[in-house]
C-alpha cells in the first residue's frame, strides 16, 4: 500500500511493525524505528507512526527510489507484501565469504610458520626451539664462540654453604655482554611450600627425592635457556663423595657441555659468611665445617678451583671468566 498526494508521499511505501507490548519505545536496528507514542520516525523516511499500543503501527520507509531494492528484485520484498518486524528482531546473518584456495605448498594460517595465530589464540604463538643437551664446545670454533664473555655457556658453580657461590653467580650473570640467566638449586628446591623437606632436618628419602626433582628442573630450564640463546649459570653444593648428589646427575640433566667450577675459600671465611645468614640458609658451625672438609675432595678431581678467600665479588667474577675461557678451549675431563 502506497500513499498518494505530494511527490514526496508518492515516493513512500508503508511497512507494518508489530509492537509486542505497550511498554517502552521499540526500535529495530536493522531497518526502521517505530514507537507507539507516534513520535517521528528517525531511522528511515519521515513522518509518524499510527496505531494503538500493543497492536501494530504503520511507519513510512523509503521507497525503492531511495536506494532500496525494488519489490520483487533480489534482496527486496515480494510486490504488495507487508514488511513486519518483531521487537528485537535482527536480520539473519550473512554467510562468511569463502577464502580463496591456498597456493600449493603454502603454510596455512595458524600453523607453525604461518602468518596469523590459530583461532582463539588472542596472544599469538611463538614457536621456541626445544631444549637439548648442552654439548662440549668445539675447540676449533671461531674466536667469538670461545670468548668467555660472549659465548653461550652453561656453568655450574659448586661450593659449600658460605662459599659465596650464589652471590658470585648473580654478579657474573648480570655483568655479561650476552643474555645470561642464574638458577640456584636452593631457590628451586624451596618452591615447595607445603611439605618442604628441609635437608637441615635430616637427609632422608623425602629430602633426596625433592633434591633430585629440583636438580632435574634446573637442568630442564638450563637446556631451554641455551636452546634459545640465553646462557645459564647454576649453583649447588655438590659433594665429591656422594654420587646421589654428585656431578653425574647434573651432567645427565644439562649435558656434557656443562662447565663445573668450584669455589673453595678458607674455612674461617665460610664460617664468617654463614654467621651473617638468616633463616634456614644459616647452618650450625659444626655442619659448615663438615661440609667444607668434604668439599676438599675436589682438589683431586681435576676440576678448576677458585680460592676466593681474599677476593671480592667482582674480582671473583673476573676469575670465573678466565676459568670459563680455559674450559671452552680445553674442556675439563669429568
Amino acid at each position: 500500500m502506497c500513499a498518494v498526494g505530494t511527490a514526496r508521499r508518492a515516493a513512500q511505501c508503508f511497512a507494518t511493525v508489530v509492537l509486542p507490548a505497550p511498554a517502552a519505545p521499540i526500535s529495530n536496528t536493522a531497518t526502521a524505528a517505530c514507537v507507539a507514542s507516534r513520535a517521528p520516525v528517525s531511522a528511515v523516511g519521515s513522518g509518524t507512526c499510527t496505531g494503538a499500543p500493543g497492536g501494530s503501527c504503520t511507519c513510512p520507509v523509503e521507497s525503492p527510489g531511495a536506494g532500496r531494492p525494488p519489490p520483487g528484485a533480489p534482496g527486496g520484498t515480494a510486490p504488495g507484501a507487508d514488511v513486519r518486524y518483531s521487537r528485537g528482531a535482527v536480520p539473519a546473518p550473512q554467510a562468511p565469504p569463502t577464502a580463496p584456495p591456498s597456493a600449493p605448498g603454502a603454510v596455512p594460517p595458524g600453523a607453525p610458520g604461518g602468518g596469523r595465530p590459530a583461532p582463539g589464540d588472542s596472544t599469538g604463538h611463538v614457536q621456541l626451539p626445544p631444549g637439548a643437551p648442552v654439548q662440549v664446545p668445539d675447540p676449533t670454533a671461531d674466536t667469538g664462540a670461545l670468548d668467555a664473555t660472549h659465548a653461550a655457556v652453561a656453568v655450574l658453580l659448586i661450593g659449600a654453604a658460605g662459599a659465596g657461590k650464589t652471590t658470585v653467580a648473580k654478579h657474573w650473570a648480570a655483568r655479561r655482554a650476552v643474555p645470561t640467566a642464574h638458577i640456584s638449586l636452593d631457590d628451586v628446591r624451596e618452591w615447595v611450600r607445603s611439605g618442604f623437606a628441609d635437608p637441615q632436618s635430616g637427609w632422608n628419602d623425602h629430602s633426596e627425592a625433592q633434591y633430585r626433582l629440583a636438580r632435574r628442573t634446573c637442568g630442564f630450564a638450563a637446556r631451554n635457556f641455551l636452546a634459545n640463546g640465553i646462557s645459564c649459570i647454576l649453583d649447588d653444593a655438590v659433594f665429591p663423595d656422594r654420587p646421589v648428589i654428585g656431578l653425574g646427575g647434573w651432567k645427565r640433566h644439562v649435558g656434557p657441555g656443562l662447565i663445573p667450577v668450584v669455589l673453595l675459600p678458607g674455612l674461617e671465611i665460610v664460617l664468617e659468611r654463614n654467621a651473617a645468614r638468616t633463616g634456614n640458609r644459616r647452618l650450625a658451625d659444626e655442619e659448615v665445617a663438615s661440609i667444607h672438609g668434604r668439599m676438599a675432595g675436589w682438589y683431586s678431581s681435576g676440576l678448576p678451583i677458585i680460592d676466593n678467600s681474599r677476593q671480592d665479588v667482582a674480582t671473583t667474577a673476573r676469575m670465573l671468566d678466565d676459568v670459563v675461557a680455559r674450559s671452552l678451549t680445553s674442556p675439563p675431563n669429568w
